[in-house]
């Protein structure tokens, strides 16, 4: 009896590489959310990445004053003019302003208070303004964006008049005639409370047209895409396409533009603080700092580059941060 042509064979198992090159595969083609993409996008960004530790380690400072001034060992209110201030020309005794061990930064002409303690209770009130302006002027800009853009029409005409009047408006001065006129007790605030308080809301109202057209613009441009011809067609009313359609993709341009303004906004409250409008004293302001430290410019220089330094600093992160942000949410942009 003669043997088959052709014998059965058992399947070769198969190779460590070719299971190693299979698996390769299998990872190469899973699916990556849009956060996790923009996150990615984000860390090749070393500048955004420094911008976004100096942002983080602010907000760190500002929400732990007390217990970093506690630790210092010095009170922002606290006058030191008898033992640290010369009584002739009333500047700080040492060189660059006072600076010593007890005094990291130095002290204030005058009264001796001492700078790095007001420098670290001055940061909560430049990020409290910021952000809360900024969280106003979204909030504002987004609802009124979303209905000129989604509704056109009237709508549209009348939102967007309002915004042209709004961003021709003088708001500086507008800010400094209010707050001049301000009781010093309102709704149950008083003295700086209130003056936080206007500040707030009148930047933030100001603040609303900015993003309200970005966001109309947007709107515009999306309400046409296929996605939201498709969920009309299927009978989807308007608030579902509003919520649903429309707002989940508005969220990466509001994103961005808001860490545009809190910079922006940062800069208008140390304006208005040097202007004499801002916070009340003793209430610490880097702004405040910059005014007190005109008339020492010559005598004790110390005492004005500290503040501006604290200024420039906050400032810069915000914006290296803010345009890493915008790089990577807008994978069609390049710097």
């Amino acid at each position: 009896m003669t043997a088959p042509l052709h014998e059965p064979t058992a399947e070769a198992a198969p190779s460590a590489a070719e299971e190693a090159a299979v698996n390769a595969g299998a990872k190469a083609v899973q699916g990556r959310s849009l956060g996790r993409i923009a996150w990615e996008r984000l860390k090749r960004d070393k500048l955004a990445l420094a911008g976004g530790v100096v942002v983080l380690f602010l907000i760190v400072v500002a929400l732990l004053a007390p217990v970093i001034t506690s630790l210092y060992g010095q009170d922002p209110n606290a006058y030191n003019d008898k033992d640290l201030i010369d009584p002739l020309f009333g500047t700080p005794k040492g060189s660059f302003g006072g600076i010593s061990g007890d005094h990291w930064l130095g002290v204030e002409p005058v009264n001796g208070r001492d700078i790095f303690a007001r420098i670290v209770y001055g940061a909560r009130i430049s990020l409290l303004v910021g952000f809360l302006s900024a969280i106003v002027a979204v909030i504002i800009g987004t609802v009124l964006g979303v209905l000129a853009g989604f509704f056109g029409g009237w709508i549209d005409s009348a939102i967007s008049r309002v915004m042209d009047g709004l961003l021709a408006f003088p708001q500086l001065l507008f800010i400094i005639a209010l707050v001049s006129v301000m009781p010093n007790n309102m709704l149950g605030l008083s003295g700086t409370g209130v003056r936080l308080f206007v500040m707030i809301l009148v930047i933030g109202f100001f603040g609303w047209p900015y993003i309200g057209r970005v966001v109309r613009g947007q709107t515009l441009s999306l309400r046409e895409r296929e996605y939201v011809e498709a969920a009309r067609s299927l009978g989807a009313g308007r608030l579902y396409i509003l919520f649903k359609e429309l707002l989940p993709n508005l969220v990466a341009p509001i994103i961005v533009y808001t860490t545009m303004m809190i910079p922006t906004n940062i800069l208008t409250e140390a304006a208005l603080s040097f202007l004499g409008v801002g916070v009340k004293p003793p209430t610490a302001s880097w702004g405040q700092m910059l005014s007190n430290a005109i008339d020492y410019y010559k005598s004790d220089p110390t005492y004005m580059v500290v503040p501006g330094v604290a200024i420039f600093i906050t400032v810069l992160a915000f914006n290296l941060f803010g345009d890493g942000v915008r790089d990577a949410l807008d994978p069609k942009g390049s710097r």
